[in-house]
């Protein structure tokens, strides 16, 4: 897996989670960095990941790595 930054503007940290959205069912889905990139999510760096906010009636799911339990 290569090296790849957090896709917030004007950020240079290291990515650490990816950021999906399901907007059919008001959902962000928040996991460990993907494998690959994909067009539709997002690259986060831990900072970013811990702040991440979702509009009033969303829900958010965070997965996390088996190792990080």
């Amino acid at each position: 897996m290569s090296e790849r930054t957090c896709s917030k503007v004007a950020c240079t940290e290291q990515a650490v989670a990816t950021l999906t959205y399901v907007y059919a069912d008001s959902m962000a889905v928040l996991g460990p960095l993907s494998f690959r990139t994909e067009p539709h999510s997002y690259d986060l760096c831990a900072k970013h990941a811990e702040r991440l906010s979702v509009p009033q009636g969303w829900s958010v799911i965070r997965h996390v790595a088996a190792g990080e339990l």
